[in-house]
């Protein structure tokens, strides 16, 4: 059972802290050894099924195409976001290693914040890979070269350090009084650390209110005009047998990007609406985004690409030999 000091202060008496305290689960901090199961478990499965992703399309030449490009640069921001949170948070459920330095907290919500918009970008590119394949489909070789991919893959990582980059310098330079150190969360969230500061933080709210405005709500409307048009041609294919094999092409897309953007949106609409909202639900919420994809993701894939599931089987039966 893990104890935190007071270490809560009045308005009048804010100081300027070198390190926070992150509680893990709040409320729940008996449970941590039991959370610290499942928790560990999903990890392991996150890593365990991203690194496999990684390594089936490096070996097998068939697999060096846009779709799976994409899906290992997904499995890289995957093993990305769980790292950057979960080794932490089972430390604290272990050991009650719940200190953080200033530096690598504000470290921890970069990476947290800026590798789940780089994945809403490649989630965009891949819609518009599903939209070049199944709209124009004898261009698409052309179209989606290497070259184009490997771009598409270099704007989204752009896009997420340019939109996130100022978050925690903002933090750094603007706010460097706060009312606690003690953080409500599992993991240095830029809301949950800004709440605690001292002084206006209007700056800082509207910004994390923009990114996540541009990333929940313009990515997925490009994303759904996109899947508009892509079914409006698949509904205009001559036979059955055509519509039902363009659709699965784009199947796994759809059910990546639903286990992304769903939780991310709850976890965002709680946080800011959801003010009667236990802590501790918001806290799992939070951290299901972050490892929910990553464990579904190689899942999804993998059921729906034959070529992945061939090249499984043929590893699987290689080494049973």
């Amino acid at each position: 059972y893990i104890t935190f000091p007071n270490m809560f202060t009045s308005n009048n008496a804010c100081s300027a802290p070198t390190s926070f305290l992150l509680t893990g689960i709040p409320g729940l901090e008996s449970f941590h050894i039991w959370f610290s199961i499942p928790f560990g478990s999903m990890y392991l499965v996150a890593v365990l099924g991203n690194v496999t992703i990684l390594l089936v399309v490096r070996v097998e030449q068939s697999l060096h195409q846009p779709m799976y490009f994409f899906l290992c640069m997904l499995a890289i921001i995957d093993l990305v976001l769980s790292t950057s949170t979960m080794p932490k948070l089972l430390a604290i459920f272990w050991f009650g290693a719940c200190n953080i330095g200033l530096d690598a907290c504000l470290t921890q919500m970069f990476f947290v914040h800026c590798f789940a918009t780089i994945e809403s970008g490649i989630f965009l590119a891949m819609a518009f890979d599903c939209y070049v394949a199944i709209c124009d489909p004898l261009r698409h070789t052309s179209v989606l070269t290497h070259e184009v991919v490997g771009c598409l893959g270099l704007a989204a990582l752009l896009r997420g350090l340019l939109y996130v980059g100022p978050l925690p310098l903002m933090i750094r330079l603007r706010l460097s009084l706060y009312q606690t150190q003690i953080i409500a969360h599992s993991y240095c969230e830029h809301m949950a650390v800004v709440t605690l500061a001292c002084g206006d933080t209007t700056v800082n709210n509207l910004y994390g209110m923009g990114i996540g405005f541009l990333i929940l709500t313009l990515d997925s409307l490009a994303i759904t005009a996109s899947y508009v048009m892509i079914f409006r041609a698949v509904m205009g294919l001559a036979t059955p047998e055509a519509k039902l094999k363009a659709l699965g092409t784009c199947g796994s897309h759809i059910c990546a990007i639903l286990v992304f953007y769903i939780p991310i949106a709850l976890s965002s609409l709680t946080y800011r609406f959801g003010h009667h909202v236990p802590p501790h639900i918001h806290i799992l919420l939070a951290n299901f985004y972050l490892l929910i994809p990553p464990i579904l993701n190689p899942v999804v894939y993998a059921v729906h690409s034959k070529q992945i599931r061939e090249r499984l089987l043929h590893i699987v039966k290689a080494g049973a030999q």
